[in-house]
């Protein structure tokens, strides 16, 4: 039996983990997030707590409560621009937050699976296999590579999984993603830029729920990426998105990161080569077109 305590609970990949776990008989489930839990009308079975991960007593608490087997961190800031704004936000969410989980999870001795990001790399010359070495070009990518150190110096059990442009569709979330902004935009008649000069490996939010879940099932250490395979740019995707929805491609129009003014630098060229992750603990993500088919499913069911 796998007791797991998820942190982050009501963001996207949070929510997914919850779907993935909650039917599943040999795991025991603790979902946690700061504030109410939104999880609520769509899980009613599933057991809840407010924990702020920035407050290292009440992490402290109910790490100490629940005695978990694992802990899976999916909690922090992600939106790139806002933490260029607010650095001490970021620090305290994306650095401190994990300190403090760290410490419980040594305490009580609890494995520790942290989420991670292609952010800590320049972007120069990926996909990255996991022995690439960090240097991030902007203060997202800082906050999670010091967050990393904090995690390999750890004492308890540690995995880290970084993961690329994860998508998908989320309960009572405020935030789009990259499917639905094409497809509404496209159905609307708008003209939209997308980028040319920005290369990824996208992740389905499932995928990633399923990768946390089998570093857990497994007790995986180390470093593994968890992404999408194929190396995509934001117009690749437009256009697959638009091939599915049979929408007006001309409606999407090439262009490179200096026509958008954005707060935050973004790495040209990131995406992951995977093999670890699928030798080792047995990953198999879809294929772009797969999720786009699954959002649309989704998004409709939502509606």
């Amino acid at each position: 039996m796998k007791k797991i305590l998820l942190t982050g609970s009501n963001g996207l990949l949070g929510q997914k983990l919850a779907e993935l776990l909650l039917p599943n008989a040999n795991v025991e489930l603790l979902a946690t997030s700061r504030g109410e839990n939104k999880l609520a009308e769509i899980f009613p079975t599933l057991s809840f707590r407010a924990m702020d991960v920035t407050n290292p007593e009440q992490v402290d608490e109910v790490v100490k409560d629940f005695q978990p087997t694992h802990l899976i961190h999916t909690a922090a800031m992600t939106n790139v621009d806002q933490c260029e704004s607010d650095r001490e936000g970021a620090l305290l969410q994306n650095r401190d937050a994990v300190q403090y989980l760290v410490d419980a999870c040594e305490k009580y001795n609890v494995h520790l699976i942290h989420v991670s990001t292609d952010f800590i790399f320049d972007g120069e010359d990926g996909p990255y296999t996991e022995e690439a070495e960090a240097d991030p070009v902007n203060f997202y990518g800082e906050t999670k590579r010091l967050a990393e150190e904090i995690v390999k110096k750890a004492s308890c059990k540690w995995a880290i999984l970084r993961t690329v442009l994860v998508y998908g569709v989320a309960h009572n979330y405020g935030r789009s993603n990259i499917v639905l902004w094409v497809r509404d935009s496209l159905r609307a008649g708008k003209v939209i830029k997308v980028v040319t000069d920005q290369f990824r490996t996208p992740t389905l939010a499932e995928d990633l729920a399923m990768g946390c879940w089998l570093a857990a099932e497994k007790d995986a250490e180390g470093i593994y990426n968890i992404s999408g395979k194929e190396m995509l740019t934001p117009y690749d995707m437009a256009m697959q998105v638009a091939d599915f929805f049979a929408l007006d491609k001309s409606l999407i129009d090439k262009a490179d990161g200096s026509t958008f003014s954005q707060p935050a630098k973004r790495p040209p060229r990131t995406g992951f080569n995977i093999f670890k992750a699928e030798t080792k603990l047995g990953y198999a993500p879809h294929s772009f077109m797969e999720g786009i088919q699954m959002v649309a499913e989704q998004a409709e069911a939502e509606a």
